[in-house]
C-alpha cells in the first residue's frame, strides 16, 4: 500500500468532527458575513419560537399565578404545568395558547440576530487561526452577546407578556389593557414614555445574560466534550444531548430573574408610569420570597426547561440547514 492510499485511509477513519486545529481553513461564504447570520438567525429562532411558544405561555401563566391574590391579602390553591395549559385551553380555547405570538416573533427580528451575530463576532476577535475556544471566552461572549441582545429587544417583551396575560385578566373580569400589539405599545408609551418600553429591563438583561452563559456555553461545552470523549459523531444525537444539558443549566440559572421579569413587566402602573406594585426588580424579589416563599422564584421551572431543550434543538438544527441550503460549511 503506498504512502498516498495510507493518507487516504487515515483521512477517512478520522471522526466527522475534529478538533480545531486539524480542520481546514474553509474560503470566506457570504453566509458567514454578520447580514447574512443575521438573517439566518431570525429565520431559525420563529421556527423555534412558534414550534414552543404554548410552553412560554404557560410558563408566564404560572409565573404569575398567586400575585394578584397575594397582593389583596388572600390565598389561591396553584394550578400546575399541565393544569394550567389544559386550563387555558378549556376557559378560553386552543389559539390561546398562542396569544402573544406576533410581538414574540417581532422580539426576534432584533434580538437573536443581535444575540448570535454578536456572539460570531465575538468569537472571531477571541479565536485566531486554529486555536479553539475556550470555557472563559465562550462565557465572556455569550453573557455579551446575550446582554446586548435583550436590551434592544427589551421592548417587544414587555408587549408580549402583557399581551400574554389579557386572556386571563377577562377571565377574572377585570378590564382588557390592550386589545393588539400595536396598542399594547401605544399604550405603554402613552403611559410612561418612550422610557417606560424598557419597564422591567434590569431583570430581563439579568436572565437573558443567563440564559446564554447556559445556553451558548453549555451547548458547546457539552458537544465538544461528548464528541471527544466517546467518539460519536457530529450528528442529531450529540445534538439532542447537548441541548437538553442546555437547556437545563440556562433553566437553573434563568428561571429566577425570569419570574421576577415577568412580575416586574405585568404589573399594573399609575398615571406617573410607575409599577404599583414593585418598585423595581429587587423589591420584587424581597416581596415575592416574603410572600410565597423562594420556591415561587422556580415557578414555571418545568414548562421552561422542557421548552428550552426543543428550542435550543429546533433553532441550531434550523440554524445549520439554512446555512446548508444557502452552501456554507458548519458554524
Amino acid at each position: 500500500m503506498s504512502s498516498l492510499e495510507v493518507s487516504q485511509e487515515g483521512k477517512e477513519n478520522l471522526p466527522h468532527h475534529r478538533p480545531d486545529s486539524m480542520r481546514p481553513v474553509r474560503p470566506a461564504h457570504y453566509a458567514d458575513s454578520f447580514w447574512c447570520t443575521y438573517a439566518i438567525s431570525v429565520a431559525a429562532a420563529c421556527v423555534a419560537e412558534t414550534a414552543t411558544y404554548p410552553l412560554d405561555l404557560t410558563k408566564t401563566r404560572l409565573q404569575i399565578q398567586g400575585e394578584a391574590a397575594n397582593a389583596a391579602g388572600k390565598t389561591m390553591a396553584y394550578r400546575g404545568m399541565v393544569a394550567t395549559a389544559l386550563g387555558i385551553v378549556k376557559e378560553e380555547g386552543m389559539l390561546k395558547l398562542f396569544q402573544g405570538l406576533s410581538p414574540a416573533l417581532y422580539r426576534h427580528l432584533v434580538y437573536s440576530g443581535v444575540r448570535i451575530g454578536t456572539f460570531d463576532f465575538l468569537r472571531k476577535k477571541f479565536v485566531h487561526n486554529s486555536e479553539s475556544m475556550t470555557l472563559g471566552k465562550s462565557a465572556i461572549a455569550g453573557v455579551s452577546a446575550g446582554s446586548l441582545a435583550q436590551f434592544l429587544a427589551s421592548p417587544a417583551d414587555l408587549v408580549k407578556v402583557q399581551i400574554q396575560m389579557e386572556g386571563r385578566r377577562r377571565l377574572m373580569g377585570l378590564e382588557p389593557r390592550v386589545n393588539s400589539a400595536a396598542h399594547a405599545f401605544r399604550e405603554i408609551v402613552r403611559r410612561g414614555g418612550i422610557k417606560g418600553l424598557w419597564k422591567g429591563s434590569i431583570p430581563n438583561v439579568q436572565r437573558a445574560a443567563l440564559v446564554n452563559l447556559g445556553d451558548l456555553t453549555t451547548y458547546d461545552s457539552v458537544k465538544r466534550y461528548i464528541i471527544s470523549t466517546f467518539h460519536l459523531p457530529d450528528d442529531h444525537v450529540v445534538h439532542i444531548i447537548s441541548s437538553i444539558c442546555a437547556g437545563l443549566v440556562a433553566a437553573i440559572l434563568a428561571t429566577p430573574a425570569d419570574v421576577i421579569k415577568t412580575r416586574v413587566m405585568n404589573q399594573p402602573i399609575d398615571d406617573l408610569g410607575r409599577g404599583t406594585l414593585y418598585k423595581g426588580s429587587v423589591d420584587c424579589f424581597q416581596k415575592t420570597v416574603a410572600k410565597e416563599g423562594l420556591y415561587a422564584l422556580y415557578k414555571g421551572f418545568l414548562p421552561c426547561w422542557i421548552r428550552m431543550a426543543p428550542w435550543s434543538l429546533t433553532f441550531w438544527l434550523s440554524f445549520e440547514q439554512i446555512r446548508i441550503f444557502l452552501g456554507a460549511g458548519g458554524y
